[in-house]
């Protein structure tokens, strides 16, 4: 019995003894002693919430694209030098990417590349009663694509070698490469990758060139939305001859009077001077490029002008400036530098910058050279009209 009582009383301590036990747990894991599961742990004070930070609206940046300007392509040698191992045809050697290979750099990451196209493209047989005449497979329209070449002027004295036909098998070997063309005396439109919208109006008149005329085409570019316009001219008495005439002066300058951006003349065969007019730029004479038209050019010297237009937030366009880069029209500079026979193997080089030929090429650009053309200081001369 007393054995009973004793064990009945160990038990009771035992309990109360883990009931305290419990209360201490409960009360270490935040439990309230009634055991209601009410909490006790404590809670964080609230704070204020902050008011979101603005964000700015972001100021809209000028815009900026490259316009290139290069000089003749006559893609192809004259009728004389077909298959001659020094014409065009063999220098190339079926890679079209030859002609242009020591320049596309330039014209790859630009926006529009300009050029003067003299020869014909035709797959057919074609009677020309031309001198000299310069026709092509139309499958050479892949040297302009290849060289970075978008836009070509068909405005010269070579485009009609073959007549109308010629002129048309022309137009559409274009086409077929993705190339874009301008036509004697009409305007037409192009919209580069990049979102510029370019006008061009495209004329061939040696000696006596309309003002009126292109005035009214600057005006027609206009009214289409172009917000760059550029006026290409076939132009000039003479080849070779080291500066514009009167007549090409008026006429530059009245086109950039009209609203024209850039005025891109071309046939001398040789470069002649850049002019700042107003706003816009004239280049009156872009020389030859790649020129098969001989296999010795009598002057060697050729360049690339490339123009930084400006579209600022308002929409409104300029001319911000423009980089020269001097070239030789053919890579074998060695020979070039002495007018070696055949020289030319049609591939445009850059000079090096700062060498003799370099300076003299930048010279007839800048308007100091002094040419062989019979202008005795043919600097003031062109002071006179600056």
């Amino acid at each position: 019995m007393k054995k009973t009582l004793k064990n009945i009383l160990l038990g009771f301590a035992l309990v109360a003894v883990l009931g305290a036990l419990a209360l201490v747990l409960r009360a270490r894991m935040g439990c309230s002693p009634a055991g209601d599961g009410a909490e006790t742990t404590p809670r964080p004070a609230p704070t204020a919430e902050s008011a979101p930070t603005p964000v700015p609206t972001p100021t809209p940046d000028p815009e900026y694209f490259t316009i290139s300007a290069v000089g003749d392509c006559t893609l192809a040698s004259s009728q004389n030098f077909l298959e001659s191992p020094y014409g065009y045809k063999a220098r190339m050697n079926g890679d079209y990417a030859y002609p242009f290979s020591n320049t596309v750099q330039y014209f790859a990451e630009d926006d529009f590349t300009l050029a003067n196209l003299e020869c014909t493209l035709s797959d057919k047989k074609l009677n020309s009663m031309e001198q000299f005449y310069f026709l092509s497979p139309t499958e050479w329209a892949e040297i302009l694509v290849q060289g970075g070449v978008d836009f070509v002027n068909t405005a010269n004295n070579h485009m009609m070698d073959f007549g109308q036909k010629g002129a048309e098998h022309t137009y559409a070997a274009l086409k077929e490469h993705g190339v874009a063309y301008g036509v004697e005396g009409e305007t037409s439109t192009f919209i580069t990758e990049t979102g510029l919208k370019i006008g061009i109006y495209c004329d061939y008149n040696k000696y006596y060139p309309d003002v009126g005329k292109s005035a009214a085409a600057v005006a027609s570019l206009k009214k289409q939305g172009a917000e760059y316009i550029i006026c290409a001219f076939h132009w000039g008495e003479k080849e070779l001859k080291y500066r514009p005439n009167e007549e090409q002066v008026e006429l530059a300058r009245a086109c950039i009077d009209a609203g024209a951006n850039l005025v891109y003349g071309s046939h001398a065969h040789c470069l002649q001077p850049i002019e700042e007019y107003k706003e816009g730029i004239i280049l009156y004479g872009m020389g030859n490029w790649s020129f098969g038209g001989h296999t010795a050019p009598t002057d060697p010297d050729t360049a690339i002008v490339q123009i930084s237009v400006k579209r600022d937030i308002d929409g409104s366009i300029s001319n911000e400036g423009y980089t020269i880069i001097p070239c030789c029209v053919s890579s074998d500079l060695e020979s070039a530098a002495v007018h070696r026979d055949n020289y030319n193997d049609y591939r445009p080089t850059p000079y090096a910058e700062g060498s003799e030929e370099y300076e003299r090429a930048l010279s007839k650009i800048t308007g100091t050279y002094q040419g062989p053309d019979g202008s005795a200081d043919y600097s003031d001369w062109w002071a006179s009209w600056s």
